[in-house]
């Protein structure tokens, strides 16, 4: 096989070497409990300290009890939503999200619903982006959470979050974002987005899988998902992932530290990705909003033939991408994403996300420039959806 071009980094980052660096102590030398009253667990709870204390401090919280650990933006999503739905039962039994939420938010709302919660999933316009009048108009006295992403993980597209927080503010209802796709791509302040609570993913920016934090306001309670230990503030039991505590802190502070350099690397290799696919490729839209997107996201459809067909023959000479989010890939229906978006499915099937990352090369772009486009037009000649046209 040709050396690897990787270019799904919404899907998942590899660890960088500075991350690993720092995570390997806590795993043989610095192995004790941070419950521990010895030596090894005050140095595992110290680090631990160290990583919440830095976390707050990249993401403007002035409260380092605010973050908590969890094992990912999965967990995260799931804690904040059914957990506050269950402890705000009594003031209200309606929630309010996105049709083009991450599916751990919109299945976690889903199953709110089972347990006799009202949801209303607000529709999005054919960018993606979430109408703060049809948030407006969708909260009733019941409402006890908004929850709308901060990008998509999908399309890319950047919401208003800072203004469908101020109207959750002026109704007193608690907002939370799911920033798993944001971090590490653009400037996460809480206070300035207004947001209550939010999620991470540490793998998204180059940290390890398998962790996360969730950002929660002091004073908004949560019923816990896990009981057991007081650990995380009595919200997350369990003894905790000191390696990937101390991993995920130093790749967020290595992504604020280097947000600049790399959005303007990556943005540069974006667009030559999208005007060379445009320009080359015909009946090909670019999925999401063309100018309020991160930096690193490119997504298509083409039209006339299947995703899967596309990321397979690019697989085979050695470029990775993907026909949507991770989590749902395996799964050969159309994208709830595109569909809330309008699109149609016999043309939502043909979507492609490319992703692009800090060590991505202006020569891999122009490989895939070259590669590309006779694999589009190969697929079609022996697509039956490409008949006639």
């Amino acid at each position: 096989m040709n050396q690897v071009i990787y270019l799904d980094h919404a899907a998942t980052t590899p660890v960088d070497a500075l991350v690993l660096e720092a995570m390997l102590p806590y795993f043989s030398l610095k192995y004790g409990n941070p419950s521990s009253l010895y030596e090894l667990g005050r140095e595992s709870r110290q680090a631990l300290s160290a990583a919440r204390e830095k976390i707050a401090e990249i993401l403007g919280v002035e409260n380092p009890a605010e973050i908590i650990f969890t094992s990912g933006g999965s967990e995260s999503n799931n804690l904040m939503v059914k957990g506050l739905a269950l402890q705000r039962k009594a003031q209200g039994n309606h929630l309010i999200t996105s049709r083009i939420e991450h599916s751990a938010l919109r299945k976690a709302a889903k199953a709110m619903e089972k347990l006799g919660f009202s949801v209303t999933f607000l529709p999005v316009n054919h960018y993606g982006l979430v109408d703060p009048k049809e948030l407006e108009k969708a909260i009733t006295p019941q409402t006890s959470l908004i929850s709308i992403m901060t990008a998509n993980h999908e399309v890319g597209t950047i919401q208003p979050i800072k203004e469908l927080a101020a109207i959750a503010q002026e109704h007193k209802i608690p907002f939370h974002t799911d920033a798993v796709q944001a971090a590490g791509n653009m400037e996460i302040k809480v206070k300035e987005m207004g947001v209550d609570a939010l999620s991470l993913s540490a793998h998204k920016f180059y940290g390890p899988k398998g962790m996360g934090a969730l950002y929660l306001r002091s004073g908004l309670k949560l019923f816990p998902l896990i009981h057991g230990g007081g650990q995380e503030g009595n919200l997350r039991a369990g003894t905790e992932n000191v390696p990937g505590i101390v991993g995920m802190a130093k790749a967020l502070e290595l992504a604020e530290r280097e947000r600049d350099e790399r959005n303007q690397k990556c943005l540069a290799l974006r667009d030559k990705l999208i005007n060379g696919i445009l320009a080359q490729i015909p009946h090909t839209h670019l999925t999401g909003h063309p100018k309020l997107r991160l930096s690193n996201s490119a997504s298509f459809i083409f039209e006339f033939i299947e995703g899967e067909s596309i990321l397979l023959a690019l697989a085979a000479e050695g470029i990775c991408v993907s026909s949507g989010s991770a989590c749902s890939s395996a799964s050969t229906a159309a994208s709830q994403v595109l569909l809330a978006m309008g699109f149609a499915p016999e043309i939502a099937r043909g979507s492609l996300r490319m992703t692009l990352g800090k060590d991505n090369t202006r020569e891999e772009i122009e490989q895939v420039l070259t590669v590309l486009p006779q694999i589009i037009e190969k697929l079609r000649t022996i697509s039956p959806l490409a008949k006639g046209n």
